[in-house]
Formats: C-alpha cells, structure tokens, sequence
C-alpha cells in the first residue's frame, strides 16, 4: 500500500471518486456488468489484487442533489410534497446529505479486475420525505456504490420499515464537469439521479399511483468531500 502525503491524499481521493462516479457509468448495462465482475473477481482471496490506492475512512462533506424542475412538476401534479429528515436540509432547491463515512479502493484500470473503484459513500441520519394527506415515506441511510453507481437506502411507511438498503437510485456519471478544489474540499457536479424500478414500484404501490416511472430524472448531483 503506498503512503501519501497530505496533497496526495486529496488527489487521490478527488480521482477515486471522479472515476467511480463517471467511468463506471456512463450508461445503464454498466451498472450490472460491473457488479457481476466484481463478485467474479471476489471469488477468491487469490484473485484479488493490491489496490493502488486505499481511503478507509471518508469523512463530509455533503452529496447535494438539484432537483430537476420535471421532477418536482411530477411531484405536485401527484399531489405529493417533499421534505427532510434528519441531518438533510434543502437550500435554494436542492437537498443537501451530509456524509458520515465510507471508504474507497482503486485498483489499476489497466488490469482485469473489476469493478477497478469499489467502497461505499454513507449518509447516516438523513434523506428526504414525501407526503401525500396522512401517508408519509421517508427515504433515508443512504449508501452510495461508487463501483455500481448506485445509491441505495432505507425506506419507511408511516414510520413501518417498507425496505432496508434497497436501491432507490441509478447514477449515470456521463455528463460529469471537470474536478473542482475549494480549498481541502474536492468537488464533483453533474452525476444524473434517477429513480430506480424497485424503487417506483414502492412509490407507486404506498401512493396509488402508476404515474412515477422507472428512471425517471430525480435531479444532478454535487458530491463535495474533505480530503484532509
């Protein structure tokens, strides 16, 4: 395992997270591929190799999702309002998930092993309702796969756990801007959020509804994260 210095470390990080969100994603087979590879590849001890790089400890910032202004019509056209829970907060439209943990591996793209980031990105503690009349979902915990761009989470009913960990979302990282650093912090803006089939049909399903579509356009992600 190589030893880094404090600047290297940051770009390190910024880099894992560029390349698990963007070149693991960028269209939808992608995701599956990809996770199919990844329990090949971890079949055996002996298969595995030495990452390149390892961060076993994440630590903040936030990811913070633009809600997409078809979304929202779709929300109020359904009669549906959202909230926050927790920690999350929502500022000039978008909602804000702080980050509590995780941890990234990377491993030589050049090699067969696949898929080449893999780790995960924790939300403890906050997500995001919807309410319509007396039933309240709350969506929350949210765990992100760089390795499959998926974001998974805990899914409540009027507070009755519905689901837990189940992917709520599909992330498609084609349309990433180039990495940003302010400061300590390194910054990713453009993933595409969608809903996911498992979890429109819960939506569907808890609403009554057949109006809220397997990926349908949720909004565009920034993920800032500390790279001290």
């Amino acid at each position: 395992m190589r030893s880094f210095t404090k600047t290297a470390l940051g770009l390190t990080t910024a880099g894992l997270l560029v390349a698990g969100l963007a070149a693991c994603s960028t269209d939808e087979g992608t995701a599956s591929t990809s996770s199919s590879s990844s329990s090949s590849s971890s079949s055996s001890a002996e298969a595995t190799p030495t990452p390149v790089a390892s961060i076993p400890a994440l630590t903040g910032v936030d990811t913070a999702v633009l809600l997409d202004a078809d979304f929202a019509a779709a929300l109020t056209s359904l009669g549906l309002t959202p909230g926050t829970v927790g920690t999350a907060t929502l500022e000039e439209g978008s909602l804000h998930f702080p980050i509590t943990g995780g941890n990234v591996d990377y491993y030589d793209p050049a090699e067969d092993y696949r898929p080449y980031v893999q780790g995960n990105i924790e939300h403890e503690g906050s997500g995001f309702s919807l309410t319509a009349g007396d039933t309240v979902v709350e969506l929350t915990n949210f765990t992100i796969d760089p390795g499959t761009s998926e974001l998974f989470g805990d899914v409540t009913a009027n507070g009755e756990s519905a689901a837990t960990q189940v992917k709520l979302f599909d992330l498609y990282g084609g349309t990433l801007k180039p990495l940003q650093m302010d400061g300590d912090n390194a910054i990713l803006t453009g993933t595409t959020v969608h809903i996911s089939a498992d979890a429109a049909g819960l939506l569907n399903t808890t609403f009554g509804t057949d109006a809220i579509a397997d990926q349908l356009l949720v909004g565009i992600a920034t993920i800032t994260v500390n790279t001290k």
